[in-house]
């Protein structure tokens, strides 16, 4: 969690903001904070935004009146992101047999490292980890899967993941050899 002026540092409103913060780089967080509210004020910094639970595309530098209910904490994905979600575990050593997936919000090139090691030990200092890195072509419409240098692939093998720009899904298999997605 860390306040909107750290990542919009040069926007005077970002840094009026004190009932907003981001999650990681790309997530910004808009709680309410009123009992009984049915609209929340959302400051948007400049930068095009993603409504996380509509996939609106929504133009930055502005405010925006955001219909909220008790189910729905409002949530903006920064253009130009690769979020990863699932599957849910309860617990790190859960064995669960649904796929990955990768929600592409696009708007620029984006890129992360997925890391996995066996969460219980410290046998990633001995090279069991596995990183996936995922790169996202903006104008080329492509994301690109490789096992990051060093890493290796860790059971189980093949993984499943689901990419999804907008409504389109596409599914792969990632064995450890590179991969491209396009949409």
């Amino acid at each position: 969690m860390r306040a909107l002026w750290l990542h919009f540092p040069s926007d005077p409103k970002s840094i009026e903001c004190a009932d907003q913060y981001m999650w990681g780089p790309n997530v910004m967080v808009a709680p309410v904070l009123e009992k009984g509210a049915t609209t929340r004020r959302v400051y948007l910094p400049p930068c095009p935004w993603f409504d996380f639970w509509t996939g609106e595309r929504l133009e930055g530098s502005r405010e925006i009146e955001r219909v909220v209910d008790l189910e729905t904490l409002p949530l903006f994905v920064r253009a130009g992101s690769i979020l990863p979600m699932g599957p849910v575990k309860q617990y790190s050593a859960e064995k669960v047999d649904t796929p990955l997936s990768l929600s592409i919000y696009p708007g620029a090139d984006a890129s992360f490292l997925i890391y996995e090691d066996d969460g219980k030990s410290f046998n990633y200092r001995r090279g069991e980890w596995m990183g996936i890195q995922v790169k996202w072509n903006d104008a080329g419409r492509k994301l690109d899967l490789s096992l990051y240098p060093g890493s290796r692939m860790l059971p189980p093998a093949p993984r499943a993941i689901d990419v999804q720009l907008g409504k389109a899904i596409k599914s792969i298999s990632f064995r450890g050899a590179p991969v491209s997605v396009g949409f």
